[in-house]
């Protein structure tokens, strides 16, 4: 594949006051939230809704990239009937596409997991290619627990990161490198900040070993946190300080950007502290988002499966969507928020 257009991608992905939408929830995730707003989760009410979020007013301004689901990928505007690749593609925001097929079981392990979906990777990925796809995202699950995680468990997970990553590229796209470790349980900031250190180096050492071009990728991980149980938690202060630092030992200046998963934190949070890590002014990478449920909560609640309520929950949208673009150049403040 030709490096400059890999490298091209992967720097408009995580260009600053832009970040990328995560709309790649799986039709189970999907009943899950429409659950919450009483709206049944049918093929017709998620495209109605992802095409609620793509035609929002000015959506190109502070959204360089969107993550789409295989179904969304293939489904199109309501009005006019345009292909939401091609759609994004005329707005200047690059569709990327969900090619994993979810956390499963890792063999002979308590309860850890492992993300399958490699067999007949390359052949999906030509396909997706074909329908306008430009890059790509698999997402790694880590746990901590009760002797967890385990190296084994980490290493399994960044061999199978670094095979879909390399995969992607020989077919032209540019791959989102998501290691999950999952911030539910009572652990510090510290056993955060020393498992997410073991783990970027675990993948990295793949990536490397892989081929993988680390220009021409995107590093989704998430933030350096106290466990949401945990009885103290850190101030957005010290999460900034810490995730930076561990990123800092960790993480290859060659990558062009970070776009941090917001995993579970309040909309308001993951803005506070993306914000807050963007004030530190010695990274060698672009500092952004991937959020999912952080960019689309309110506009979730506001639409409710209303047409009426379509402008005001596109209203909601575009507000996260302008703080976190703020955000990503160190320019928001809370006082915004009301």
């Amino acid at each position: 594949m030709d490096h400059t257009s890999l490298v091209d991608i992967a720097n408009s992905m995580v260009q600053k006051g832009k970040g990328i939408l995560a709309a790649d929830e799986s039709t189970p995730t999907c009943k899950k939230r429409f659950d919450s707003i009483n709206v049944e989760s049918t093929e017709e009410n998620r495209n109605k809704y992802r095409n609620m979020l793509f035609t929002a007013d000015g959506i190109e301004n502070y959204i360089s990239g969107v993550i789409l689901f295989d179904e969304t990928l293939r489904q199109s505007t309501m009005e006019g009937g345009v292909p939401f690749p091609d759609h994004l593609t005329k707005l200047g925001i690059l569709p990327g596409i969900k090619v994993d097929k979810g956390a499963k079981q890792l063999a002979n392990t308590g309860d850890e997991k492992i993300t399958e979906g490699l067999d007949g990777l390359r052949d999906r990925l030509k396909e997706y290619y074909d329908l306008g796809a430009r890059f790509t995202k698999w997402r790694a699950v880590i746990t901590i627990g009760e002797n967890m995680p385990t190296a084994y468990c980490m290493s399994a997970n960044a061999h199978a990161l670094a095979r879909y990553a390399s995969l992607c590229q020989e077919q032209g796209l540019v791959p989102i490198v998501e290691p999950e470790i999952l911030m539910d349980g009572t652990h510090t900031i510290d056993e955060s900040y020393q498992l997410t250190t073991e783990t970027l180096y675990n993948v990295f050492y793949e990536l490397v070993s892989q081929g993988v071009e680390l220009e021409g990728m995107v590093l989704k991980p998430n933030m350096v946190l106290s466990g949401y149980d945990c009885s103290e938690q850190a101030s957005v202060e010290q999460v900034a300080e810490m995730t930076v630092d561990c990123f800092l030992n960790t993480v290859p200046a060659a990558v062009p950007g970070i776009a941090f998963l917001s995993g579970g934190q309040s909309d308001e949070l993951a803005t506070a502290h993306l914000n807050a890590m963007n004030q530190i002014d010695n990274t060698p990478w672009n500092l952004t988002f991937s959020y999912g449920r952080a960019l689309q909560a309110p506009a979730l609640k506001s639409w409710s499966g209303k047409d009426e309520n379509i402008l005001s929950a596109q209203d909601a949208f575009m507000k996260r969507a302008k703080f976190n673009s703020l955000a990503t150049k160190g320019d928001f403040s809370a006082d915004m928020e009301n």
